[in-house]
């Protein structure tokens, strides 16, 4: 009885130190592989998610990507997107919050904003500018975009371009042939498109401009939309924007402009 009780005891002894190695092969394993995995997952996504982003409180707030910065990596890079959106638009809004605080623009929307500046305030004028145009022209992006409009949009299109090949030249020399930093847009007034132009971040909502117009298609030129992927060549950049734009979005803005 004595050795069969003993044999039983070094079974259980043995089972627990195998039990107890396993264990410790385990975790050793884990804590080896778990820098190499989180390597391989910073490499895999090194700016993080949009959702992650924030700004500082105030009056206005922030319109976070609905999409995934490597989203659209083909024609506007990752990089090119998470520096872009966190640090440029998410600076126009911190500077616009600060610009307005207990000020009566704090209670407007960003258009009343727009429509009633005094283009002489500088710092409310920038701000107001690029955290407006940039909400506009990342919402305008998708990753299911590209080809062409249809419905109403498609028929004022060809109504007021002759085509859409057409239109799409006029977009795309409005983008190219602005020299320095601005924007290209497709407008809204008194009932017909427009393409027009603005320089920095000006947009055709702001009064004493030479245009005008209600936006409902916005492109960035200024070179940190593109420069990193596309160096010089603007003109690469802008054809390929035509790959991301929603125009089902486009489209709603049209119907609710026109």
């Amino acid at each position: 009885m004595k050795l069969k009780n003993t044999i039983a005891v070094c079974a259980l002894a043995l089972a627990t130190v195998c039990t107890t190695g396993e264990l410790y092969a385990q975790k050793k394993q884990v804590k080896n592989q778990s820098p190499k995995a989180m390597t391989s997952a910073k490499k895999a996504n090194p700016y993080g998610n949009p959702s992650d982003v924030k700004a500082e409180a105030g009056a206005f707030k922030l319109v976070t990507l609905p999409y995934a910065y490597d989203a659209v990596d083909t024609y506007i890079d990752a990089e090119t997107m998470f520096i872009h959106f966190s640090k440029h638009y998410v600076g126009y809004l911190n500077n616009l919050n600060k610009a307005v605080e207990g000020k009566p623009q704090a209670k407007q929307s960003i258009e009343e904003v727009l429509k009633t500046m005094d283009m002489s305030n500088a710092a409310l004028r920038n701000n107001a500018g690029g955290y407006y145009n940039h909400t506009l022209y990342f919402g305008l992006i998708s990753p299911k975009g590209g080809g062409e409009p249809t419905g109403a949009l498609a028929e004022a299109i060809k109504r007021d371009f002759g085509s859409f090949e057409n239109f799409k030249k006029a977009f795309s020399d409005a983008g190219a042939k602005r020299f320095g930093s601005g924007w290209a847009w497709l407008v809204v007034k008194d009932g017909k498109l427009q393409v027009v132009s603005t320089a920095n971040q000006d947009c055709p909502l702001m009064p004493n401009l030479e245009v005008s117009g209600t936006p409902i298609l916005a492109m960035d030129v200024w070179e940190h939309a593109y420069y990193l992927k596309y160096q010089n060549k603007r003109g690469d950049y802008i054809a390929n924007f035509f790959n991301v734009i929603d125009w089902n979005k486009v489209a709603e803005l049209y119907q609710s402009a026109k």
